[in-house]
């Protein structure tokens, strides 16, 4: 396997990284255990699969080669030990904290950016694995690819071939590299602004306090299991996709949250930002990142669920309308046009100006709806983890499995300590909007 350059996007979730916010996707997978052994017995299969992964064995290493002057790329890790990426722990009583205090920890970036990490359950009925993968690695479709290569073998897609990489230019006279810094310098300033300025003119830029706390560094995550025929239920009532009722759902349980914490949801309407991946479900390659994103507003300040519905359907079909390369999407796109060493540069810029552009997102990672297993170990439930943008203190992933929608959430620890209390409002709202839709 060859040396595999990073694209600009993967380049900016690589330079944005540290310590109190890692740029890292994870997800909880939880299985059903049929003997006292089987979190063990599922460490020995996820080490000795993952050393027959190629994508599996690919480190980031940085290059100031004048080719490609403040780049990365992927390339084989010729020490790679799968030992030393699947870990496995005590039982634990507790899935959901044990997946908080890891999902806190960065990835190494010296060796392959990935983890697997076992956690037996307690009682013995149930172990839960918790993958991590660097966003520079892989976005959501690809580490879904990276995931299930190392589950029992099922009729997932097979991969496609990867495309010819693309001719090389020639190399740049290491006398510009001055001009270079310069020019990396303004573009991202230019960056900057325009996204600014994209924010500012299509949404405005009100905040939402309960959203935004300086980096602590520390992670707590909660999940919640909601059923399918319910969301499809409200769909076919009110109309729209189940998207728009997944993302329906978050706002009103914002509501409740914000009103029960005593913070007040009157007035509030945070933005958000909607990846949209530009990858088709069956091309996981090439690696990294392929996404844009869409803006809104969620209407938590509308006392009513169905007009909270209602706005975030009219607000998405208007992003719809407009496309993945307008508004947010251009935001995401700039980054095809800022050079290598300017996303080096630009990094720390580039991470706390992203508290200008959202306040929170709300993310969907697809699964396929046939059942996965570890060992012969059914797969019961599994809660998608987004990274935190640094000054935002929350963030919500989704994935529909077997006929339920699972919410994972991922908060700053000191800013919202009370996360299961947001879990329980996406339950209450679920069940008022079935409330009213019912005939």
């Amino acid at each position: 396997m060859t040396s595999d350059p990073l694209a600009p996007l993967d380049l900016a979730f690589w330079s944005i990284d540290s310590e109190r916010h890692p740029m890292h996707l994870g997800a909880l997978g939880v299985f059903t255990a049929r003997s006292p052994t089987a979190g063990a017995h599922a460490a020995d299969l996820l080490a000795a699969r993952a050393a027959a992964v190629p994508g599996l064995r690919m480190r980031i290493r940085d290059s100031w080669r004048p080719l490609a002057f403040g780049g990365a790329a992927r390339e084989p890790d010729p020490g790679f030990d799968p030992l030393d990426h699947v870990r496995l722990h005590a039982p634990t009583g507790d899935f959901q904290q044990a997946a908080g205090r890891l999902m806190q920890r960065p990835l190494g970036r010296g060796r392959p950016p990935w983890e697997a990490h076992v956690l037996p359950g307690a009682d013995g009925t149930s172990f839960a694995v918790l993958f991590k993968f660097h966003h520079a690695l892989a976005d959501g479709l690809r580490a879904l690819a990276l995931a299930a290569a190392v589950l029992d073998p099922t009729d997932l897609p097979t991969r496609r071939p990867r495309p010819p990489e693309p001719a090389r230019g020639p190399l740049p006279d290491v006398r510009r590299l001055p001009g270079m810094l310069r020019g990396a310098l303004a573009d991202v300033g230019r960056a900057l602004d325009i996204g600014a300025s994209v924010a500012v003119s299509t949404l405005g830029m009100k905040t939402t306090p309960a959203l935004t706390s300086e980096p602590s560094g520390s992670r707590r995550t909660a999940g919640v299991v909601v059923d399918l025929d319910d969301v499809h239920r409200i769909r076919k009532a009110e109309g729209g996709t189940v998207n728009d009722v997944v993302i329906a759902v978050v706002a009103g349980a914002l509501r409740r949250w914000l009103d029960a914490r005593g913070d007040g949801s009157d007035g509030v309407a945070p933005r958000a930002l909607i990846p949209v991946s530009k990858r088709r479900p069956r091309t996981a390659h090439p690696q990294g990142n392929r996404l844009s994103g869409y803006l809104i507003r969620l209407p938590v300040g509308e006392s009513d669920p169905l007009a909270r519905l209602a706005a975030v359907r009219t607000a998405m079909d208007r992003n719809k309308d407009a496309g993945p390369g307008r508004g947010a999407g251009a935001v995401a796109l700039l980054a095809d046009h800022v050079p290598a060493l300017g996303h080096r540069l630009g990094g720390p810029l580039v991470a706390q100006a992203a508290r200008l552009w959202f306040d929170i997102l709300v993310t969907s990672v697809p699964l396929p709806s046939l059942g996965l297993r570890l060992g012969g170990h059914g797969l019961t439930a599994v809660y998608p983890y987004a990274p935190l943008a640094r000054g935002q203190s929350l963030a919500v992933a989704v994935s529909t499995y077997r006929g339920r929608v699972h919410y994972g959430l991922v908060a700053d620890a000191e800013a919202v300590p009370d996360l299961d209390l947001l879990a329980r409002a996406v339950t209450e709202e679920v069940a008022a909007l079935t409330a009213v839709c019912d005939p």
